[in-house]
Parts: structure tokens; sequence; C-alpha cells
């Protein structure tokens, strides 16, 4: 019997510690589990996008929108699974700077910039994060990237061409007003695109035969000079050249132009839709959805480097026919049978 129960005590003892490491195990596996789910549910980091502009919200609220849209579209909501900071220079631009530097400190995962006014003081606070730019009309020239299909550094984004279609907006012009022979071009010399935009203007107008007067305004002070000069020249047209400074003085524009009988054509529909007469340019509706892409692909751990900056597809002619009756003036049809919108 003493021999049964040593032998039973041998058998008991040499299964002491299996057992306890089979204890030891289903523990750890019943802990595991019931972790592993806590751990699943806890909320991952909320991106932190930028977006930052020369200009008023005002302004652009119709792109603001598009933008919005396009974020809403590939899935992410302001203030649930994303955040937005806004900073707007109200069209003082000395404050970009400090704005950027700004939105640096908060250590942002991506930086959205509203055109190419804003883009430079983006790129000079830093050299890590993305930049998206929701338009430009040279980023090359700009110096912001090296190539469009190879942006090479840490922006990329959207170019809105916008240089390149003054010429097509001059042969509207001339279209619509044959006799024109001089025509006023409004433009910023200090707004990155200006002198390549006034170079392409002049080689149109070499070609249809017209002479240009160009007016540099740069602040608010400068559109009464500017207006006195284009009456003193006899310019028979204008050209309103893109800048940071003309949306919020587009009445000013407009009404000058109605007053003195100026055809006029703008770069933006939101002047047509405030009075003007014409407008012609890319669908800015797209370039700031598409701008979304650019920020989904970031935050998907895109480097802006590898991204290739999209040139437009979509532009849009838009004419004001209620605007041409007060100025006397008659739309030939086949310039208006080309327009994408008519205003009756």
């Amino acid at each position: 019997m003493k021999a049964i129960r040593s032998q039973r005590l041998v058998i008991s003892r040499s299964w002491e510690k299996p057992r306890k490491k089979i204890i030891h195990l289903a523990l750890s596996a019943i802990l595991f589990a019931l972790c592993a789910p806590a751990e699943a549910q806890q909320p991952g980091k909320i991106p932190r996008i930028a977006y930052l502009a020369a200009g008023t919200a005002s302004q652009q609220a119709a792109q603001l929108e598009d933008f919005r849209r396009g974020l809403r579209e590939l899935g992410y909501v302001e203030g649930k699974n994303i955040v937005i900071e806004w900073r707007w220079a109200e069209e003082k631009f000395d404050r970009l700077p400090d704005l950027a530097a700004e939105l640096v400190r908060l250590k942002v995962d991506v930086i959205v910039t509203a055109g190419p006014t804003a883009t430079r003081p983006a790129k000079e606070a830093t050299t890590s994060i993305p930049i998206v730019m929701a338009f430009d009309s040279d980023p090359v020239g700009s110096g912001f990237v090296a190539s469009l299909a190879r942006p090479g550094g840490n922006i990329t984004g959207l170019s809105s061409i916008s240089a390149e279609l003054n010429g097509k907006r001059l042969e509207l012009l001339k279209e619509t007003v044959p006799m024109a022979s001089r025509i006023a071009v409004f433009g910023t010399s200090t707004n990155p695109g200006n002198d390549q935009a006034l170079r392409e203007t002049e080689l149109a107008a070499g070609a249809f035969g017209v002479k240009i007067h160009s007016l540099d305004i740069k602040a608010s002070k400068d559109f009464e000079t500017a207006f006195r000069a284009t009456l003193r020249q006899r310019a028979d047209a204008m050209l309103v050249l893109n800048s940071p400074v003309f949306p919020s003085h587009r009445a000013q524009l407009t009404e000058f132009a109605i007053k003195n009988r100026l055809p006029a054509v703008y770069f933006s529909p939101a002047f047509v839709d405030g009075g003007g007469l014409m407008s012609y340019g890319v669908r800015t509706a797209d370039l700031f959805r598409r701008a979304a892409t650019y920020v989904d692909k970031i935050l998907k751990g895109a480097k802006p480097a590898d991204l290739p900056v999209e040139q437009p597809t979509k532009f849009e002619f838009i004419v004001n026919l209620k605007t041409a009756k007060q100025i006397s003036l008659t739309i030939p049809p086949n310039v208006l049978a080309r327009a994408d919108r008519v205003i009756r």
C-alpha cells in the first residue's frame, strides 16, 4: 500500500508543473480575449487638417462647400472623424506667414492652400508637413513643385492653368467686340503667376491685332487710379486677371465696366453672377472637390512627392445677357452658342 501511495504521489507531483502551465496559459488567453475588444474599441487619432486662405470665408463660401462635399464623399465628416483648422488672412496678406507658422506649431497632418498667395508662406513655414494646393496657375513657375508629374517635395495638388487661359479670354472678348483695339488688363504684379498671365495675354494680343494696357492693382487704394487710366487710354474693353485682391472688389469692377459701357471678361463666374458681362475659366468647384482626394491619399500614407499635380479637364464659359443689354451690346450668336450658362 505504501508503494502504491508513493507512486501516486510521484505521479501527482509530476503533473503539478504542466498543470500550472496550462492554467497560466488559460488565464492569459481569457485576459487577452477580454482586453482585445476593449483595445479595438479605443478611438484612433482623429486627423487634423488645415485650410489656409488669403481672403475671407464669405468670399469662398461656394468653394468651401465644394471642398467639404469632396471630403464627405470620401467618408470624412468635420468634427466627427476629421478636424479642420480654418485660417483666413482677410486680405491682409502680411498675416499669412504668421498663420502658416501657427498651423505648423499645431502639427496638423495636411495643409490645404486656397491659391498661390497662401501656398508660398505655407511652403516657407514647413518642408515636412504635406501641402495640398487647391489651385495654382503655374506651380512649376512659382517654384512650388519640380514638375507636374513628379512634384518632388512636400507640395502637390491641382493646377488651374489660369495664365494660359487668358489668350482664350481675349479671343472671346475680341469675337464679342470685333472693333475693340485697346484692352485694359487689370492684374496684381505681386500675385504669383501674374507675369506669365501678362505674357500669355500679350501673345494673344499680337495675334488678334489689339493693344493692351496693363494696370497694376496691389491694394484697394489703386482702383481709382486704374479706372482713371483706363478712361484716359480710351480702352474699348477690359480683361481682369486672377488676383486675390479682386474678389472683395467685384462690385467695384463690374459697376465701373457697366457705367462706362466697357465689355469685360473675368476669370471667375462670381463676377458674372454679380453683374459682369462674361467669364471663362476652370470649374473651381471641381478643383476644390478634387483637393479633398489629395487629402485622403496623404492621410492614408501617400507622399506628396509621389502624387502628380492634376491639370483641369472641366472649363466653363458664362455670359450675362442682362449686362449686355445694359451696355447696349449684342452678343454674336456664334459666341452665345458656346456658352455653358447664360444669365437672361
